[in-house]
């Protein structure tokens, strides 16, 4: 048995019925490039292949009776290979539409705790004879680094590899008593009791809240922006079960050309091009604010300092404000180009294991209060974000999955309770994908926003290249 750690539970205890707290990419495959031609069944038994080197696709939840501790990851006795894998087939002529529509369908729907928490699904049938991949593992096994980490393991350098066979010593547990997991979580207690992570947490945490406060009173420095002081958009309130994706796609060069022209990061291109593909949107119902939304922009902790903390995810946030209120693309940039330097200080200051401590000091119970906060706020009361924005970066060079080349990587990540958006965008080869997940009744053109991508890319490189 091995604990979730504080944050990969609060991944857990978030979700609800109408929140699926599933991070998922969408890839499409050229299947020209398998040796011997494209079948289902090579797909299938390259991904079973792999199954040595990817110990997390057999591990099963167990929750500790009472909440007494967090859950524990057991070795699943009864996995079940073949239900994790599904074999469906888009409706002629597969439009990319059509593919958006059934991932959507696919999102719309939890993991089931009961298995390993992760699914494929392999959709044939899509337009040019290309095949899309669904791959979906829930929040609490991998973040954006590590899924980029684990999707190396399951990818190949060339559609031919010669494979070393590895041994596969899979040693099933048996599923764990009531009274075992009890036991366990009493011991677990014992080693390190409440008062002693106090002790521990508390430092970090009071360096973090002096680092911040120096930052924020110094009127030289840029700041970030600041949760619960954010306009209410139509995609900030209580969500449904369902979703809705859509996609884009730009250039990697003209991003980095951008990128130069304007003296900032790829990074603040990828803020900025969001800003104009949301203030597109909002245009069109007629909902600018009249100040600057306020996207969350996940940060990786892995350093290390962290290297000891066994975790699946080392991840932090950034408040970042993005500027929809204003016209003018250079007037954007500027403010998004401060703005990130105040956040990345503020980030800093707070240190990389602060989140990741204060983690191990909540229970199961206050991840579920913290759910039940969420969904109040979602209706009524301040918004704390607006929206969620992931900028993952992916490798420079194709890679192949049973053989068949991979086109592109079409990121999906979680929307929340009262933020019910994420924007997850993965640079892949000479490409920047980016990936939209939205509730379906809030954001009911969702398609409109991925298709301003765009337009915002190309009046940003307008404005680069006077």
């Amino acid at each position: 048995m091995r604990r979730l750690s504080g944050l990969d539970t609060a991944f857990l205890y978030l979700e609800t019925p109408t929140v699926h707290m599933t991070v998922q990419a969408v890839m499409l495959l050229d299947t020209s490039t398998v040796p011997g031609g494209y079948s289902f069944e090579k797909i299938k038994e390259h991904l079973q292949s792999r199954l040595p080197q990817l110990p997390e696709f057999r591990r099963r939840l167990a929750p500790v009776p009472f909440d007494l501790h967090r859950p524990v990851w057991f070795d699943d006795p009864d996995f079940d290979f073949d239900y994790h894998v599904r074999h469906i087939a888009v409706p002629s002529p597969g439009s990319a539409k059509q593919v958006a529509d059934i991932v959507g369908d696919i999102a719309s729907r939890s993991l089931d705790r009961s298995r390993p928490l992760w699914e494929f699904w392999v959709i044939e049938g899509v337009e040019g004879g290309t095949v899309a991949i669904v791959a979906r593992m829930h929040h609490a096994t991998i973040d954006g680094v590590s899924g980029s980490s684990l999707l190396t393991t399951i990818l190949d350098l060339e559609a031919d590899p010669d494979e070393q066979p590895v041994v596969d010593d899979f040693a099933p547990e048996h599923k764990p008593s009531d009274v075992e997991l009890v036991q366990h979580a009493i011991l677990s207690r014992l080693r390190r009791p409440l008062p002693l992570a106090l002790a521990l947490a508390m430092p970090a945490v009071f360096r973090a809240a002096v680092g911040i406060t120096r930052v924020r009173r110094d009127p030289n420095k840029p700041s970030g922006g600041t949760p619960f002081n954010t306009p209410r958009t139509p995609w900030n309130a209580p969500l449904t079960p369902h979703r809705r994706v859509a996609f884009a796609s730009v250039s990697l060069d003209e991003v980095k050309e951008m990128k130069n022209a304007f003296g900032c990061t790829v990074n603040d291109i990828v803020l900025a091009t969001a800003t104009g593909a949301l203030r597109r949107y909002l245009s069109e119902y007629d909902t600018v604010p009249d100040q600057p939304l306020l996207a969350a922009c996940p940060v990786s902790v892995r350093t290390d300092e962290t290297d000891h903390i066994e975790s699946a995810n080392k991840v932090s946030s950034m408040f970042v404000p993005l500027p929809t209120h204003l016209d003018d693309v250079e007037d954007q940039i500027a403010l998004i180009r401060d703005a990130t330097k105040g956040a990345k200080e503020e980030h800093q200051a707070m240190g990389a294991r602060t989140l990741l401590e204060l983690g191990e000091l909540a229970g199961p119970r206050t991840f579920g209060l913290a759910a039940r906060l969420l969904g109040g706020l979602a209706s009524r009361g301040p918004v704390p974000i607006n929206l969620v924005i992931s900028n993952v970066p992916g490798p420079p060079f194709p890679l192949y999955l049973g053989g068949a080349r991979v086109v592109s990587m079409l990121p999906l990540g979680p929307a929340i309770e009262g933020a019910g958006l994420n924007v997850t965008v993965l640079s892949y080869i000479d490409r920047i994908d980016w990936g939209f997940i939205a509730c379906r009744e809030l954001a009911p053109r969702l398609q409109d926003m991925a298709h301003a991508v765009e337009d915002s890319h190309n009046e940003l490189l307008k404005a680069a290249r006077v």
